[in-house]
Formats: C-alpha cells, structure tokens, sequence
C-alpha cells in the first residue's frame, strides 16, 4: 500500500464514504482499492481495536438525482451520512447519460452534473462531518477569466460549494489553478498524472528509450509550457514548443481561430516525442501538431494528454494514425470515454484509480497531501527500473 508510513501513525478525521455522480466505474474502482488498502494497514499495524467505520467491504453510498416530468430534479441520498467524511465525486463529462423533459430525451450536460452535485451537497450539509469534492474535470475550468464583458464562471461555481460547505476541492490538471484564488480559505489540490503517463507509455511502447538522444517533450502550445518543462526536466531530455498564431480579428465558436503552428526548438529527427497537454476536445490542434512533428521527420509521436473528450468523434485520429502521422494517444480513465476509443489500436489508459484512492485515503486521515502529490520518487524508481532493463 502506497504511503503505509504516514497513516500508521495518524487517524481518520471520520469514517470515509464515497457518493458517486456521472462516474460509476470509477468510484467502484476507487472504492475496491481503498478497501484494499484500509484492509493491508489493519494488517500490518496488527490492530485489535479498529474504529468504527474504518474498515468496509464497500464505502459506497447509494445516491441519486431522479427528475420530475418536467425535467426539474432533486437529490437523494439513500442511506445515512451523519458524522462521516463524504467525497462525492463528480465526472461533469458524462454526456452519455440521459434524463427526459417532457417526452423529450436530454443528454446531461456539465450545467446538469454540477446542478446535480448541489442537490446532494444539499442532501448531506448539516449530516456529514466533512463534505469533499473530488471533480476530476473542473467544472467551467476553461472560463477561468475574464476578457471582455465575460463571465466568471468558474470562480462562480467555486463561490457556490464553497459558500454550500464544502471543505475541500479535488481536481486534476486544472486548465489554470490560479481559480483557487476565488476561494482563498478553502482546500483546493490540484494534482498531476505525470508518473501514470509514464508509466503507461513505458508498458504500451516497450521499446521506449528515455534518453536525451531517443526522446524529447513537446508542448503544444504555451499553456501546457509548465507541464512539458517538469515532465523534460525529470527524464532529463530536451523540450520543443508550438505556439499557436490566432485570427484576432473573427471569433469562431467563441474563441480565436488558429492560423498556423509555429515550432520552437532542436531538431526532432528520428527522436521519439511525447506531446503533453491537459485535454483533447476536438483534438484538431494536437493533430495539427503531430502532423507537423512527423513532417520534421520525428520518428514516433505520443500524445498524452488527461482528458479525452474527442467532442467532434475519432474519425480524425482515426486517420492520422492510418497515415501514420500518430502513433499513440495516451488519456486517464479521469473522465467518460466513448466505448469505441478503449478499442482503438492507438489507445493507451492511464489509470488513476489507485492514485485517487491513495489521496481520499490521505485527506481522509488528515495529513499533508505532499507525499501523493509529488510523484519525483516515484518516476526516478521506474527510470532505474527502466536503465536497468
């Protein structure tokens, strides 16, 4: 069990249950290996006396947001939270499912999972000891700030389960996490999947060489420049850049078109190279980018991004493979994914369960987050493991 150090000497704030919106797999998955690992420390501190709660063959509760004919909802939780520390996971992606309106058939949109999540805040609030958010994709993370006479969504949801009680925000490779600052006396972690990208690359290319003479990062654009510098700094290999040359003059589907991908760095030729990002929603950039990769004769191009939202479908990426200008996406199970993507030849999941269970495992004893969030240990052990070989 990961970080079985720390929590021998520390105890759970109270005990732990997971409520689970848009995201029932993952939760289940969560849920088995925290099970697991209360089981493997009751094990070794060889306790006699185990509190109660502590250890369950579940920490799943049964909730559910059931809709009027109207398509109006409210939150149910079906059995009793009083005293406990409540995560409540959150994917606000999960268009798959549905709710009717008047006969009509609705997919769920992130405004519909984020009204949902405050029903059943609302339903616990006043009954749990602590309540959690664990919203892998933060919601509206993408309206972050205000250019024009915008909205401020983001920081507005915040506000929202902030003001609502929530002690505590869990995110993934928040798009910016400077957000935070709308709510500065809150718990907002922001984690980053950096070992489980590695790791997932290393078991599904195996003939990977992490070297400065095989490999080399890419960012795609300037805002994934932070992800690419830590990730090329920590294999010790050289990193390139894109930045994206906009149309400042036309706004297309509420942003600024892109004009052309201007490359910034050493040669790629006959180099691996990882372009690292934090999601793909239609993906047309990042493709944009491989292509131009492979025109600069790299040898192989791995995207790896945490989302994989391919909003416009994989016929795109299924012909950028077929052309050979993609040789791998690399996403986490973070969010929904279509069916058809885990059949891809070109797929590659980066699971992240055990990694969620470790942190709710963490926060749930009340101890610094440091040791999950950091994962430099970790990815120096699998590059010795990796020279060894």
């Amino acid at each position: 069990m990961p970080n079985i150090e720390l929590l021998e000497k520390s105890m759970p704030v109270a005990p732990i249950r997971i409520a689970a919106l848009g995201c029932p797999e993952l939760a289940q998955e969560v849920d088995r290996k925290l099970v697991k690992f209360r089981k493997e420390l009751i094990a070794k501190k060889q306790l006699s006396i185990i509190p109660q709660g502590y250890s369950e063959e579940s920490f799943m509760v049964e909730c559910e947001c059931p809709r009027f004919g109207t398509g109006e909802g409210k939150g149910y939780i079906k059995e009793s939270v009083r005293g406990t520390d409540l995560f409540i996971m959150v994917d606000v992606t999960n268009y798959s499912e549905t709710y009717t309106v008047c006969g009509h058939e609705n997919h769920m949109s992130p405004d519909n999972h984020f009204q949902d999540l405050k029903r059943i805040i609302s339903a616990a609030t006043g009954k749990a000891h602590r309540i959690n958010v664990i919203m892998p994709f933060l919601y509206e993370g993408r309206q972050h700030r205000r250019t024009k006479r915008e909205s401020l969504d983001c920081a507005l949801a915040l506000k929202e389960l902030s003001d609502m009680g929530v002690s505590n925000i869990i995110t993934f490779d928040a798009h910016d996490p400077r957000v935070q600052n709308s709510i500065p006396l809150n718990g907002f972690d922001n984690f980053f999947p950096t070992y489980q990208f590695l790791k997932a690359l290393i078991k599904g290319v195996p003939d990977l060489k992490v070297d400065n003479d095989h490999l080399m990062i890419i960012s795609p654009d300037e805002g994934a420049m932070s992800r690419a510098v830590y990730f090329s700094n920590i294999l010790g290999v050289d990193m390139g850049m894109f930045y994206k040359r906009r149309d400042y003059s036309v706004i297309v589907n509420g942003k600024n078109p892109i004009v052309a991908h201007e490359f910034l760095g050493d040669s790629v030729e006959g180099k691996d190279v990882v372009v690292i990002d934090d999601m793909i929603s239609s993906g047309g950039s990042m493709l944009d980018v491989a292509k131009q990769l492979k025109e600069r004769h790299a040898k192989r191009v791995f995207v790896c991004t945490t989302y994989g939202l391919f909003t416009d479908g994989l016929a795109k990426f299924d012909e950028y493979y077929e052309k050979g200008w993609m040789d791998r996406v690399i996403t986490t199970n973070l969010n929904y994914r279509i069916p058809e993507l885990l059949d891809r030849p070109y797929y590659i999941e980066a699971n992240m369960s055990k990694y969620l269970a470790s942190i709710m495992d963490i926060i749930n004893h009340d101890v610094s987050v440091e040791k999950v969030r950091s994962s430099n240990e970790k990815i120096m052990s699998l590059m010795e493991k990796i020279n060894a070989k």
